[in-house]
């Protein structure tokens, strides 16, 4: 299949991956545009945690001044007994991932984060308001369809729509998520409502069927981010649902008293959020249109791996273009499978688990991957028939 020397991509959804996905390009000298269907950016009241892996491409980016500015590089990963408080497992981070892994591990708002990918955009990138209904492969290019009546044509098109990406169902029909039994409540805590804490920067308090995470935001510490994960039927038809604090503390009303202190510091919004998941599926291309990050592999939150695996595939992709040269974007877009499915079904598979750093193990294979200078596998044919 033959493809400009330059060609145009137009990508769909411009959240972390997709963001990341547009600055790797137009840094890498394509033209991009990037159709968002919301009408602006709201910086959303949610956290995030940034792995060495990820932080690696952000830095290529350019973006790690701001990111240190802004970021947590938390002390440690501590793992504790829901009840007792007890250490199960601390993993050093600060200078320790910098040293091991080749870059920082950092949390931080996930508006912020955000924000630093949108800026390192070139200006009117993005264009809102584009919510994609249909996609028409011609001869020499694909032509999108948008809900406003507009339409647009690129030689290139990377589906970064997310979970309920309208890039896979068009590729795939309109499979149903599959509810993976949890939920998982959001709320933050402002610092000057705690005392002294056990832990510096972020802890992980684990029982078997439930968990409670909180970690710091800013480098300023003004703010914590508590995010849980708990066994609950889901009959909703809407992904998310407000909740409130007293039903946080129902839910883990038995848990180490440290954690009702932390409950009893929320401030503001608490809501709940259902975890849906995909089983693995092959391949992740059709024609000129190819799918990144949870478009093609939605996973439960429990490694804190999702945008990460979306922000590797954005610069595995571009890697396998300029591999192959844009002339053959079937070879480069197989090459592409074959270098990140196997990796990305992994992290699916562990995160399902939720065992991941609850008990002492070696994550070289998950932080200090380089997706720049990682061997490049060969593609085989099964992965596009399979």
């Amino acid at each position: 299949m033959n493809v400009p020397k330059h060609p145009k991509i137009a990508i769909i959804g411009g959240g972390l991956g997709g963001a990341t996905c547009g600055a790797l390009f137009q840094q890498a000298g394509y033209q991009v545009d990037v159709y968002e269907q919301a009408s602006e950016f709201i910086r959303l009241g949610a956290g995030i945690h940034l792995g060495p892996n990820c932080v690696r491409i952000l830095n290529r980016i350019g973006l790690k001044q701001g990111l240190l500015q802004t970021a947590i590089r938390p002390a440690a990963w501590n793992s504790l007994m829901w009840d007792t408080g007890e250490v199960l497992f601390s993993l050093p981070l600060r200078g320790v991932a910098e040293q091991r892994y080749g870059a920082a591990y950092l949390t931080m708002h996930r508006g912020d984060m955000h924000a630093f990918l949108i800026d390192a955009l070139s200006p009117g990138t993005i264009q809102f308001g584009k919510r994609l209904v249909d996609l028409e492969q011609e001869p020499s290019s694909v032509r999108m369809k948008f809900a406003d009546g507009s339409g647009a044509l690129a030689d290139i098109v990377i589906g970064a729509d997310g979970v309920f990406s309208k890039v896979r169902e068009w590729m795939f029909g309109p499979g149903e998520l599959v509810y993976s039994g949890y939920i998982g409540h959001r709320a933050s805590i402002p610092a000057r409502n705690l005392g002294q804490l056990s832990f510096e920067d972020h802890a992980k308090w684990w029982a078997p069927d439930r968990h409670l995470i909180v970690y710091f935001l800013t480098n300023r510490r003004d703010e914590l981010y508590l995010v849980t994960g708990a066994l609950e039927k889901w009959e909703r038809p809407v992904s998310w649902t407000n909740s409130s604090q007293q039903e946080l503390r129902e839910a883990f009303s038995e848990f180490h008293s440290e954690c009702q202190r932390l409950i009893d510091g929320v401030e503001g919004e608490v809501t709940k959020w259902a975890f849906f998941e995909r089983p693995p599926m092959r391949p992740w291309h059709r024609g000129r249109i190819v799918m990144i990050g949870d478009a093609c592999h939605p996973m439960k939150p429990h490694m804190a791996q999702g945008a990460a695996m979306a922000i590797e595939d954005a610069a595995m992709l571009l890697r396998c273009i300029e591999v192959t040269g844009p002339s053959d974007i079937e070879a480069a877009f197989r090459l592409y499978e074959a270098n990140r499915m196997p990796r990305a079904n992994q992290v699916q598979d562990l995160s399902r688990h939720n065992t991941w750093l609850r008990d002492p193990c070696d994550p070289t294979w998950v932080y200090g991957y380089d997706v720049f200078s990682e061997p490049l596998v060969e593609a085989h044919e099964d992965l596009v028939n399979a």
